[in-house]
């Protein structure tokens, strides 16, 4: 069965839709374990290049596997090209207030806060990775935030890690100018905040996972980042799936998914 099946087929209910913020798309779907916890947690960040078009319900399926393996996930919703405010720097907003958002749910669902992992699919893969470099952008800067939640790691599956490479690649039809309202001798400087490629060395853990065959997102991005990750002295890995393509990496029932489970185990 081919991985697109996750895109178009109703995914289990959530145990709950919690707003993180007071805008239409800032609220997260967070699913629980059984047993008493506390739960480790994995923020999950669907893809779909940014765009309002595509949103998280069909991350649901990955969600509901992981939370059966004992992890409770808080996939999150978030403002995107197409919507008010979304873009630069709302959709980057978003992601961190969501992740931070975090703490407020953490003493009623018993989530334990020690043990927090991002993983993002495809622009879901760039939001992690930035969330896991977040942190090394200084007072003044745009996206700067006071102590950011911390993350055990972060696992982008196909990410977009690399966005003035991503830009130069046209990827998405051209999106990366879209999304960050220019290009990157336009705005070099939302390139510097913005990219993970830019923020290396994150100073987290990363498994990057990307199909060998993927014509959506290169594997060599993920490639070369990991590459410049480790030549920078960052604790990162990189694990191609050979002969998979863009989907397998978010579908619960592909051969490939067991070596996602891994990754996040891994960081745990």
């Amino acid at each position: 069965m081919s991985s697109m099946w996750v895109l178009d087929t109703p995914a289990p209910d959530a145990d709950a839709r919690i707003a993180y913020g007071e805008q239409p798309h800032q609220f997260g779907d967070l699913r629980l374990p059984d047993g008493p916890g506390p739960h480790p947690v994995v923020v999950v960040v669907h893809g779909g290049f940014w765009r309002a078009k595509y949103g998280l319900e069909h991350a649901g399926h990955l969600c509901a596997d992981l939370t059966q393996r004992g992890f409770a996930t808080w996939s999150l919703e978030y403002r995107r090209v197409g919507h008010e405010g979304g873009g630069w720097p709302g959709t980057l907003e978003d992601v961190a207030r969501g992740t931070d958002f975090l703490r407020t749910l953490a003493p009623s669902h018993a989530l334990d806060l020690s043990r927090v992992v991002a993983l993002g699919h495809s622009a879901g893969g760039h939001l992690v990775a930035w969330l896991g470099g977040r942190h090394k952008l200084r007072p003044g800067e745009a996206l700067h935030q006071e102590a950011p939640l911390p993350l055990r790691g972060v696992v982008p599956l196909a990410g977009v890690v690399d966005l003035a490479r991503a830009f130069g690649h046209r990827l998405g039809d051209g999106i990366v100018e879209t999304f960050v309202g220019g290009t990157p001798s336009l705005v070099p400087e939302r390139y510097r905040t913005a990219s993970p490629a830019a923020l290396q060395p994150l100073g987290v853990p990363q498994v990057l996972v990307h199909g060998t065959e993927d014509d959506t997102v290169p594997v060599s991005m993920s490639e070369d980042f990991c590459a410049r990750g480790r030549a920078l002295g960052d604790d990162v890995r990189c694990v191609t799936l050979p002969g998979a393509g863009h989907f397998e990496v978010i579908d619960p029932r592909s051969r490939e998914w067991p070596h996602v489970v891994a990754a996040v185990q891994s960081l745990m």
